[in-house]
């Protein structure tokens, strides 16, 4: 992963004043505008992150029970990784969003991110950075801290310094920033009488006498008095979650949502044994990765894994593709064929649509499925097939048997046991890896080299309901990346279509005075000057407004057509074509 360091050319400087983050760095309304809430499905979203709210007085109460629980070794060592994770991500996704920024807008945009958190109000003091000398020194206050010591917790430890959290968030954020251990140590704490937090943070080798705090970023051994158990090996090492499932051919399942982890726990419970699977499940959901999946895990790995979409064969082919074909069967069978049973010897077959079968074919499969025997189609040697059946479908195969369309023995063959994979607008958590997954995969195989994707644009994907599922994100996104630009971000214009505006209407967010308010993709909030000429019947063109409005633009972002375009919401084509008509 680039880091800041790596990423931006760092001078000496020194900041002697304190800076308020809420004024001075980045732009705080577009960091506000990133969090959004989902009410009717219950989420709230940090970019690609689900947050949560919580009561101050909870986590209070939770680091009094934990410190009796566990002593206060334990318990600072739970909370400072916590928080030395959380600010690695925060980092990265800073980092992934703008990987161009300075350093000084870096640490100004972790104090912003804090905020947002409503952990603290932060302000930045002296800032001494030389990172071709290894040295930095990055003074920090901070208000209003959400980790007060209680006095219940106090009867467990005598410390004074209790922004453990905090510290872990500091350090891992800034540690992510430079790529090398930083170290964030707080002086003193408002639970000790004073009316702010004060801090100070380091590279790790400058303090000298850093192993008494690095023993927190570590899983901590314990004696039964309390004290501990010596020596402690300290690293500040990131734990970081893999979302990925990469299967023996090469294809990856990709998950993190309750949904889809109770789907895989039950893929793996099944694979190993010889069981019949059936799939369940709405078109596009993924079936066939997962059928992939059993077999991947099963004993038959090392076997042939055939895959079969039983309606995209005609009903007179089904059988002979099926099961095999003598020489003269019927008019055009010139030569004897094996079938896809004879091909998936030893291993497993998919059938996907298994529904579409013929009564015929049902017949012939139940067989199978009963005494795995069976014959081509046009002979009477019996032949033996040694072969998992793993189905699915996307009907109701209840309400085809009432129907007559599905034989009903062959039914409880093969719901020996079923598996029923979500629609994607259940699984709304495994969105974001899936959008990252696409981007990246799409950007190599078209050359695009997409930088992300913005604020807005996501709230569009977050709100879809995707009644296509998993195909109908992925081929979205492809299309949104083969109209993007070389290095262009994502944004609202590559995601054409009125059902996708429409959808952002059940998303909420902040409004600059800090209250909910409804999203509108459509009709952004007018300056006060532009609203006063509309409505006194000035003449006014909306060639004219759109000629302001990207002229306005490009001024802000010092003619930089691609930030500009973002801003706008529109794709880098779209100013560049208006710039050139202009000039003819």
């Amino acid at each position: 992963m680039t880091t800041i360091a790596e990423s931006s050319k760092i001078s000496p400087a020194r900041w002697v004043q304190n800076v308020d983050v809420t004024t001075i760095g980045p732009d705080i309304s577009s960091l506000i505008e990133r969090l959004h809430f989902d009410l009717p499905e219950g989420m709230i979203w940090l970019d690609e992150s689900r947050v949560t709210l919580m009561h101050v007085e909870w986590l209070v109460q939770l680091r009094s029970e934990l410190v009796a629980l566990l002593g206060y070794h334990q318990t600072r060592a739970l909370f400072t990784r916590l928080g030395y994770n959380a600010g690695c991500r925060d980092a990265r996704a800073s980092i992934a969003r703008n990987p161009s920024q300075s350093w000084e807008e870096m640490v100004l945009t972790g104090g912003q991110m804090h905020m947002l958190h409503g952990s603290v109000s932060a302000s930045v003091g002296n800032i001494d950075v030389d990172e071709t000398k290894r040295h930095c020194e990055f003074e920090f206050i901070w208000k209003n801290s959400i980790e007060r010591i209680a006095e219940e917790e106090r009867r467990y430890h005598s410390s004074e310094t209790g922004c453990w959290m905090e510290i872990g968030y500091a350090s891992g954020f800034l540690t992510t920033c430079f790529g090398a251990p930083v170290l964030a140590r707080e002086l003193f704490c408002c639970s000790g009488g004073h009316d702010h937090c004060r801090g100070i943070a380091r590279f790790v080798d400058q303090w000298g006498d850093d192993k008494e705090d690095l023993i927190y970023f570590t899983a901590l051994q314990v004696n039964a008095d309390g004290t501990l158990v010596q020596p402690v090996t300290a690293t500040m090492a990131v734990e970081k979650s893999d979302d990925r499932h990469v299967l023996g051919d090469g294809t990856t399942m990709i998950g993190r949502s309750t949904a889809f982890n109770d789907v895989l726990h039950k893929v793996n419970q099944v694979a190993d044994t010889r069981a019949t699977v059936l799939l369940l499940g709405e078109s596009g959901v993924g079936k066939s990765v997962f059928a992939a999946q059993i077999h991947d895990r099963s004993l038959r790995s090392d076997k042939p894994f055939v895959e079969i979409n039983c309606a995209a064969i005609p009903e007179s082919l089904i059988e002979a593709e099926l099961f095999g074909v003598e020489k003269g069967a019927f008019t055009g069978a010139a030569v004897s064929r094996a079938g896809r049973f004879e091909e998936a010897l030893g291993g497993s077959i998919f059938l996907d649509e298994v529904a579409t079968l013929s009564l015929s074919a049902q017949g012939k499969l139940l067989r199978i499925l009963q005494n795995q025997k069976f014959e081509r189609l046009g002979s009477n040697k019996t032949l033996q097939a040694d072969v998992r059946v793993i189905a699915a479908t996307n009907e109701d195969l209840e309400v085809a048997v009432r129907e007559g369309r599905f034989r009903s023995d062959l039914f409880y063959r093969l719901n020996v046991f079923p598996i029923h994979v979500p629609s994607l607008r259940n699984r709304k958590d495994d969105l974001p890896v899936l959008v990252d997954h696409f981007i990246r995969l799409f950007s190599e195989r078209h050359g695009r080299e997409v930088g992300g994707i913005s604020t807005r644009a996501y709230r569009l994907l977050l709100a879809h309901k995707w009644p296509g599922n998993i195909r109908e994100l992925e081929n979205m996104i492809e299309r949104a990346v083969i109209l993007c630009h070389k290095g262009e971000t994502l944004d609202v214009a590559h995601f054409p279509g009125q059902e996708l505006a429409e959808a952002t209407k059940g998303l909420l967010r902040l409004d600059h005075g800090g209250h909910l308010a409804q999203l509108n993709q459509g009709s952004p909030d007018l300056p006060a000057d532009m609203l006063e000429v509309i409505g006194a019947g000035k003449a006014i063109s909306l060639a004219d407004l759109e000629r302001a409005a990207i002229e306005a633009a490009l001024e802000a972002t010092g003619h930089n057509v691609a930030q500009a375009a973002k801003r706008l919401g529109v794709t880098r084509a779209q100013i560049d074509y208006r710039l050139k008509k202009w000039q003819s």
